[in-house]
């Protein structure tokens, strides 16, 4: 493994693009993590001095293997018990307030990069979120710059059409969250009804590894209801709920005798919960720990 001491070596002067590229790219912790293993071994057997743009190099690099890697896991997805959601990141506070910057990153914006191909999934992030040129883009990708500027195109209009737009006033997300918690906790079916948009919907990943709802719920009633049916769960009573900063918006983070157990990331729309998306498979909790080393973007 790279050196970490070495602060002079392009890799680790670029660690946190390649993460945020990787991660942005695959929805995973534990992916990214890997494809950057990946273009470090790639890098330390390269001859540097052929290389004239190290970052140039490395970004193409990781954006490749992580094409080969996203196209075999849509394989593996097919067969995903329940709904599959983006794995998610434990981000520092600060980027809550880059708006531009938490947006590419959100638990929603993931979301909609999963409907885009592999390939309009990459342009899409090279351009729209890192300012990549077409023909930079098209050289990383080894494709013509016009058939890219199309990609580009076909991708900017899938994601707007699709991309939430909702509240994002960090002050009243706060505020919201803690009467979240506050009704989930007391048990308060109708307090936590109030909370809910009428259309909302939650999604619950477990991954066929722990007890999740297979299905989307709809409407204020099923959603509130299963969320305080699970929440009461005898082997939950010692259940902690802790607001923190997921993928860069203020979510909850709950804990068991110390351990991560899950996390929620939710939308709001006129000050009511839009979408709520609970993350509880246990293979996908490893980018919720402060310190576990990862560079955040």
């Amino acid at each position: 493994m790279v050196d970490a001491r070495d602060e002079q070596d392009p890799y680790i002067e670029n660690r946190r693009l390649l993460f945020a590229t990787a991660y942005r790219m695959l929805g995973t912790v534990t992916d990214a993590e890997d494809v950057l293993q990946d273009a470090w071994l790639s890098w330390s057997g390269v001859d540097r001095d052929a290389v004239r743009h190290p970052k140039a190099y490395l970004v193409r690099t990781v954006t490749n293997l992580s094409l080969n890697r996203l196209t075999s896991a849509r394989a593996v997805r097919e067969t995903y018990v329940g709904p599959w959601l983006p794995e998610p990141l434990l981000t520092s506070p600060d980027i809550a307030v880059e708006t531009e910057l938490a947006d590419s990153v959100s638990t929603a914006m993931l979301v909609v990069l999963e409907t885009l191909s592999p390939v309009e999934r990459a342009v899409f992030l090279l351009r729209e979120v890192f300012g990549y040129s077409h023909a930079e883009i098209a050289e990383t990708l080894e494709r013509p710059e016009p058939t890219v500027r199309q990609i580009a195109h076909r991708a900017r209009a899938h994601v707007q059409a699709r991309r939430p737009r909702f509240d994002s006033d960090r002050e009243q997300r706060r505020k919201i969250t803690a009467q979240f918690m506050e009704a989930c906790a007391g048990g308060d079916l109708n307090a936590v009804m109030e909370m809910l948009a009428p259309d909302v919907t939650a999604w619950s990943d477990g991954g066929g590894k722990v007890t999740a709802a297979r299905r989307p719920l709809n409407g204020t009633d099923n959603v509130a209801r299963w969320i305080l049916g699970f929440l009461a769960k005898p082997e939950l009573a010692a259940l902690t709920m802790e607001p923190v900063v997921i993928n860069g918006e203020l979510g909850i983070l709950a804990a068991l005798d110390g351990h991560t157990v899950g996390a929620l990331t939710f939308d709001l729309a006129d000050d009511r919960i839009q979408n709520l998306r609970f993350q509880v498979n246990p293979e996908k909790l490893g980018g919720l720990t402060p310190d576990n080393g990862l560079t955040r973007p």
